[in-house]
């Protein structure tokens, strides 16, 4: 008797064929990963495949993996992973795909299939700087306009060089130099002998 799982897994590998690059099935769940020049042509299966019928796109963000096991990956930096959910036949799916360049990371937008992908692109555009490709609206949702960076990013520094806020008499945001002090917290031991005493 197959398994739920193992029905999938053979759908996806029918439908797609060699679009997959790799098929993973761990804790119950599906990963396959795409390359970026079959990105769009496979999401579209993905949706459109009586077999597959992935009808939402319930999740997209942006990972960098430049740091990804302890500086030991040596593959791509930025990915999107995507999260997919089949009303039609109760499973779920998801698919990650590379940027094919690090240094101007870009993948095809998935907003004429999924309407979700809209704000979801934008938040990977805004924390991570990956671009998508055919996206209308593509600009920051979270972070200030004015925002230098990308916040998500491994290398994005951990102390900032400029603090915002609003300034009512000006009705306006203003940046500003850092006024914050860097300061190392040591914690305070609490001796059991003397725990509650004064």
């Amino acid at each position: 008797m197959t398994t739920k799982l193992e029905t999938l897994e053979a759908a996806l590998r029918n439908a797609l064929d060699k679009q997959i690059q790799t098929l993973t099935v761990a804790l119950g769940e599906v990963t396959i990963e795409v390359s970026p020049e079959d990105y769009a042509s496979a999401m579209r299966v993905l949706r459109d495949h009586a077999d597959l019928r992935f009808e939402q796109m319930i999740d997209l963000c942006g990972v960098d993996y430049s740091t990804y096991g302890d500086g030991a990956w040596d593959g791509k930096r930025f990915a999107v992973v995507s999260h997919l959910m089949s009303i039609t036949h109760n499973w779920r799916l998801r698919v990650r795909v590379f940027a094919a360049d690090d240094e101007f990371p870009i993948v095809d937008s998935m907003t004429t299939l999924w309407s979700t992908a809209n704000w979801y692109e934008r938040e990977a555009f805004d924390f991570f700087g990956i671009l998508f490709d055919g996206h209308n609206d593509l600009r920051r949702i979270l972070t200030d306009y004015g925002f230098i960076g990308h916040a998500f990013r491994k290398d994005f520094p951990v102390s900032g060089y400029v603090e915002m806020r609003y300034d009512p008499e000006q009705k306006r945001v203003v940046y500003q130099p850092v006024t914050i002090e860097p300061r190392e917290n040591v914690p305070r031991v609490i001796r059991e002998e003397q725990y509650g005493m004064k």
